[in-house]
């Protein structure tokens, strides 16, 4: 058995509590807010951190990734439901000991029912009542889940799979109960996690309480936790600076505002991470005249990178392929790299590569007395909508008239995958670090998640080889090459990797950032509220 399928069993560290800081404090209610309004509560349903940072503080994983440590790392992994975990010697049936005496928050017993209905819904082979199931693609390789009495379960993968534990030690990888409605998780989910749901007021708040009947006696710390839904971001770092809340949302903080804050609120606290995130355009090739793959080109050859870099993060953000860059990421290309591949869009000057695309798109009939008038739609927050802006600018050099169209969190991503659009502005996150959540969420011919519609069977291929390598190198190498053919074939042109500071006031504790990811350190069972 290699290293890298031993670390499920060499990864099973308690929780690290903070020896370094002082002894943690009981009590209390943390104060964050919230930049947008969630589409709904039910994390297995959506693709937002703004359901993923509330919501995930309600469940409990298999096992997730150490919430102390600075990068979600599979080898670093921490026991929840599950307790101990082992592999077959072929490296494709995973069986998991899980914790007994657990119970929901309505009191019913957890038991292996619940982790079978859970993947069984996941992999789209049990009817649950979900209205979308973002995360199937996963799950692809999964054959069967099952069980063995009410505290063993075993994945049966159809071959091996490295990604599989870092998938099941996501935040976005609950367990759910059986017998709950799917509508019920919309609304007012039940978990067995630290904290109970309250309320759910949409577009007003979301109010977290104690779960004083939790597994881990210890835990929480805290009272409860409450977001407070501010749309304007003005309003709500005004806010934060003044003292009414205890903690930003997840990266919210520009680098403009850490100044501002800086100078306004000296003490707080603000830490600027890259995010596994790419502000990227999704081209929809089966909307004319993007369906001609010179016109694509047009597109990506009219991109000034660095001036994104510039302009949002004051030279903060990073430069690359679809994976995240180093050092943050562990699989992504530089910039760098795609010059000396010499993919279009990286190589020569801005200049050079915007008359390429003018040249282009004069081949094409369009030109300073006929350019392309389209509409690009962007989701309506801050971190969409201000890249949407300087990208409607770059493309005015080579033609193309847009106009902006901004669209509620509740619609957007419903209406990447109905089509009917023609440019679009997205944010891609990825719950973790690893080639097989990219991949294959983004570039499988006919996933639901590939709004772009693009499709490469032979570079598929690729993927699913990548995917089933076991040496650590040797999938790195392959999956460089796959980057690399993705950015040449204008599959999504990659604008910038983003990020932001998440800030808090000095009296919040117990909250680590990892680097390379936003959406699985929200367990909040370690947050703690000093005097002030």
């Amino acid at each position: 058995m290699t290293a890298w399928w031993k670390a499920g069993i060499a990864g099973l560290a308690m929780l690290a509590s903070g020896a370094a800081m002082a002894e943690p404090q009981r009590g209390g209610t943390l104060r964050v807010y919230h930049r947008e309004n969630p589409a709904s509560a039910s994390v297995h349903e959506e693709a937002s951190i703004a359901t993923a940072m509330p919501f995930m503080a309600v469940f409990n994983n298999l096992f997730v990734y150490n919430q102390q440590g600075e990068r979600n790392d599979p080898a670093d992994l921490t026991p929840e439901l599950a307790t101990e975990w082992r592999w077959n010697a072929e490296n494709t049936r995973l069986t998991l000991t899980l914790r007994q005496g657990v119970a929901w928050h309505d009191g019913k017993p957890f038991t292996s029912a619940d982790v079978k209905c859970t993947w069984d819904t996941v992999a789209g082979r049990r009817p649950a009542g979900w209205r979308k199931n973002p995360r199937q693609e996963w799950y692809a390789n999964l054959q069967s889940v099952e069980t063995n009495g009410p505290y063993e379960v075993s994945f049966q993968l159809g071959r091996p799979q490295p990604s599989f534990i870092a998938f099941l030690a996501s935040g976005l990888s609950p367990v759910y109960p059986c017998h709950v409605d799917a509508r019920v998780m919309r609304q007012k989910p039940i978990g067995t996690g630290p904290f109970r749901v309250v309320d759910f007021k949409p577009n007003q708040s979301i109010e977290l309480t104690r779960n004083p009947t939790y597994w881990r006696e210890s835990r929480p710390y805290l009272d409860g936790i409450t977001f407070r839904i501010i749309r304007n971001r003005s309003t709500r770092i005004l806010a934060f600076a003044a003292g009414e809340f205890d903690l930003t949302f997840s990266t919210d903080v520009t680098a403009p505002l850490m100044r501002d804050l800086a100078a306004q609120a000296p003490t707080t606290i603000c830490q600027f991470n890259l995010s596994n995130v790419t502000n990227q355009i999704l081209i929809n090739r089966e909307t004319a005249p993007f369906d001609n793959h010179d016109i694509r080109r047009a597109v990506a050859l009219s991109i000034d990178h660095q001036a994104y870099v510039d302009i949002l993060s004051e030279g903060r953000n990073g430069l690359g392929g679809a994976m995240l860059v180093p050092p943050a990421g562990r699989w992504g290309v530089t910039a760098q790299d795609l010059a000396e591949a010499g993919v279009e869009g990286w190589t020569g000057t801005v200049a050079e590569r915007r008359e390429a695309a003018r040249k282009l798109m004069q081949a094409a009939g369009y030109g300073p007395q006929n350019p392309l008038r389209v509409k690009v739609i962007t989701r309506d927050i801050p971190s969409y909508r201000d890249p949407a802006v300087i990208m409607i600018d770059q493309l005015k050099q080579i033609f193309i008239e847009a106009e902006l169209q901004t669209l509620d969190t509740a619609l957007w991503y419903t209406q990447l995958q109905r089509g009917g659009w023609a440019l679009a502005m997205n944010q891609n996150g990825s719950a973790i670090d690893d080639p097989d959540v990219i991949l294959f969420e983004n570039y499988l011919c006919g996933g639901d998640r590939n709004y772009s519609r693009y499709c490469n069977r032979e570079l598929q291929s690729r993927m699913e080889q990548q995917s089933a390598t076991v040496d650590p190198e040797a999938r790195r190498r392959l999956v460089r090459e796959i980057d690399i053919q993705l950015q040449r074939d204008v599959a999504r042109p990659i604008l910038y990797h983003s990020g932001g500071a998440t800030c808090r006031w000095p009296h919040v504790n117990g909250i680590s950032l990892a680097r390379n990811s936003i959406y699985n350190h929200w367990r909040m069972e370690d947050a703690w509220l000093a005097p002030r």
